[in-house]
């Protein structure tokens, strides 16, 4: 007998609206604001204000207001909890349709393909040598990877240098801020910034990289001595996060047969 009266995941009830669907292989691949959407997506921006409401209801959008603009909010897309909501849809279907929500270890690329990746931010003494940091980490040296400030600080916050020393066993305490000018002459094959104000003034680089943005609060901002532990940790986790789940991007980009 076929059972009845189970409810459509609500997963497969957004996803299966071609905008909605649109919007979230657009927020895929990078942060982006609503004037943005409208010019990616080519519909009026009431119709994509409308969806985003519910996506974000759903769980699966998030927004931040812009550190540049606070007029401006920057929508992103959970990839975990898309992951965990399309896990949940895989089961409700049969059993054995259950995915694994976590993304594999980027697989080993040749040396001389690997990718190229630039993380940017406004004083690079946080978020961007966090950036750094972990995603040299997770790939053992297979991507070359720098970041850079608009604005260096003189040295890298204790906070992100504990929290990674404790946390994930990186050190970068001899670690020193650069300017993003420095490194203009630099290929880059990605080019992320993690700073709605870096993200206006970011340099042109050679050979055009592709361009993505992640909204991340500064955690130095608005935050005591004792609170900056807990503000690093988290920005640190979620960077992670967004890291684990670009790997499969950086392996495809190198090698297309890969199945990420």
């Amino acid at each position: 007998m076929v059972p009845t009266g189970q409810a459509t995941p609500a997963f497969v009830r957004l996803a299966a609206h071609p905008l909605r669907w649109r919007l979230l292989t657009v927020l895929a691949a990078s942060d982006y604001r609503v004037r943005e959407l409208v010019e990616l997506v080519g519909h009026p921006q009431n119709l994509i204000s409308y969806h985003l409401r519910l996506l974000r209801g759903s769980g699966l959008v998030t927004a931040r207001r812009s550190s540049f603009d606070a007029r401006d909010s920057y929508y992103h897309l959970d990839l975990e909890h898309c992951a965990h909501a399309l896990t949940a849809a895989g089961t409700a279907l049969h059993p054995a349709l259950r995915l694994d929500p976590t993304p594999s270890a980027a697989a080993p690329v040749e040396p001389s393909g690997r990718p190229r990746v630039l993380f940017a931010c406004t004083g690079n003494s946080a978020r961007s040598p966090i950036a750094e940091a972990l995603l040299r980490h997770r790939t053992g040296g297979h991507v070359e990877v720098a970041s850079a400030g608009s604005h260096p600080k003189p040295c890298i916050h204790p906070a992100a240098v504990r929290v990674l020393r404790d946390h994930h066993g990186i050190d970068i305490a001899d670690r020193r801020p650069r300017h993003l000018d420095t490194l203009a002459r630099r290929r880059f094959d990605y080019v992320i910034s993690l700073c709605d104000k870096v993200r206006e003034v970011c340099p042109t680089f050679n050979d055009q990289p592709r361009l993505i943005h992640w909204s991340i609060p500064d955690p130095a901002v608005g935050v005591t001595d004792q609170q900056s532990t807990l503000a690093f940790t988290r920005s640190a986790a979620e960077i992670d996060t967004r890291i684990r789940y670009l790997l499969p991007v950086l392996v495809h980009a190198t090698n297309p047969e890969v199945q990420s």
